[in-house]
């Protein structure tokens, strides 16, 4: 017996774009990494970026290059897809990517607001590990 087929529902997969005029930008720049997200006031994910996303790999994506090229895509992004016109900015982590990213998030065409460190420091919390003897 032939199965009954499955009427696929008309409805567009697209979202429809909201305007989103003021942002946050987090920035979490690791030694071996830099991630960009951009979200709204209530932390809501609206685009984001990487340096791997951006097309490097290995080491490099350790460079304030890809950090720099990957803070473009994601404000052009929110430039152009949620008519993103200020932004908060708040970096995270010791990498090298921590100012290339805020100066091309403002080359993209968003007017910083502020710029927050929120990187965690520990008042002497756990104990690091050992020292490596090589």
């Amino acid at each position: 017996m032939a199965r009954p087929q499955r009427r696929r529902d008309r409805r567009s997969t697209r979202r429809e774009r909201k305007s989103v005029p003021y942002g946050q930008v987090h920035i979490r720049a690791s030694f071996n990494n830099t991630i960009i997200t951009i979200t709204d006031l209530t932390g809501a994910t609206l685009c984001w970026a990487s340096s791997g996303s951006s097309g490097f790999k290995g080491s490099r994506k350790s460079t304030p290059f890809a950090a720099q090229l990957a803070a473009q895509s994601a404000g052009g992004t929110a430039r152009s897809d949620f008519n993103m016109r200020e932004v908060d900015v708040f970096v995270k982590g010791p990498g090298p990517g921590r100012e290339s990213s805020i100066r091309s998030i403002q080359a993209a065409g968003l007017i910083v607001r502020s710029i927050t460190d929120i990187t965690p420091l520990p008042h002497n919390g756990c104990r690091p590990p050992k020292k490596r003897r090589v």
